[in-house]
């Protein structure tokens, strides 16, 4: 048996409270009330996820969800996320630009190089573009080191702003991975918000090392493609069924506390699929029978949120 280091059940941030000083706890009763636009009790954020699996991607530190799982080279794994791009994308952004909707575009940077037609249409309908990471073989970890991460954010940052003459202030980790500094890596390469802390359901500020703002918004993760199709097992009626919930909940909670967000996370790669497309579609309309919803990229909302704070 091997003998465990003296420090292996050292942890400084062990304490009451937080694992971690990037935020203090507050009951969401207890904070000030959100104001939306016109008066509006839901920010509708609609967030695709337009992602590259490269497909020699390795397995450490893990697969990330929809990684190659099979034998090199995972053409069947590997094709079917490029489905995503060459054709669930496009039928998501029709979905969109017929009901006038917009959307926050998480992208993988090397999509700018592999996918160029695919982000010319995103441009095409006025989308925002929120940094992805370089793409699903990069992941961000405690071992990997900083002076790599920081090449990654960089390099994901410099790409997507330099093809989308965009200010690209947003960022989403690939598979939500971070290490303990990759939000200040985030604040200092220009981005004002981050998408990978599930915590609340609304934004919420966080500290930097340098003290340049940052705020978590909210993803939506547990309604969300991923969670629902690919982890959960579920069916589309019950995608439809939970998304719906979410939202009737959050709009009656928003006549009583203030404004609330309501995160439509979503991969065409998923979502996408024929069988599929219907169920997100007929979510986008429901939402919108309703009166006071306000469609906003990630920017409006965050802008929106920090005028009140």
């Amino acid at each position: 048996m091997t003998k465990l280091s003296d420090d292996y059940l050292r942890y400084p941030l062990r304490r009451p409270g937080l694992d971690h000083d990037r935020y203090v706890h507050a009951r969401s009763i207890d904070r000030k009330p959100v104001e939306w636009p016109g008066g509006a009790r839901i920010a509708l954020w609609i967030v695709p996820h337009l992602e590259w699996f490269p497909i020699d991607m390795a397995p450490q530190p893990f697969r990330p969800p929809g990684g190659m799982e099979r034998p090199y080279p995972d053409y069947w794994n590997f094709t079917l996320r490029d489905y995503g791009n060459r054709v669930g994308a496009y039928r998501v952004l029709e979905g969109l630009e017929r009901r006038s909707l917009k959307a926050t575009i998480a992208m993988s940077a090397r999509l700018v190089a592999r996918a160029r037609p695919l982000l010319d249409s995103v441009l095409r309908q006025g989308h925002e573009i929120m940094a992805h990471g370089v793409d699903m073989g990069h992941l961000h970890h405690a071992t990997l080191p900083e002076a790599d991460e920081n090449s990654i954010i960089k390099e994901a940052f410099d790409t997507l702003r330099q093809a989308s003459r965009q200010p690209v202030t947003g960022w989403s980790s690939p598979a939500y991975t971070e290490s303990w500094v990759t939000p200040d890596l985030v604040a200092e390469h220009g981005g004002t918000y981050i998408a990978d802390w599930i915590s609340d359901d609304l934004p919420f500020p966080m500290k930097t090392r340098s003290g340049r703002p940052l705020a978590a918004m909210p993803i939506g993760h547990e309604i969300s493609d991923l969670q629902i199709f690919l982890n959960y097992r579920q069916r589309p009626d019950q995608y439809l069924e939970q998304v719906i919930e979410h939202f009737r909940f959050l709009y009656r909670e928003a006549g009583k506390h203030g404004g609330r967000v309501v995160t439509l996370s979503v991969r065409p790669w998923l979502i996408g699929v024929p069988h599929r497309i219907g169920a997100f579609e007929a979510a986008l309309d429901r939402i919108q029978s309703h009166a006071g919803v306000w469609n906003a990229t990630g920017a409006e909302i965050l802008s929106a949120w920090a005028r009140g704070q």
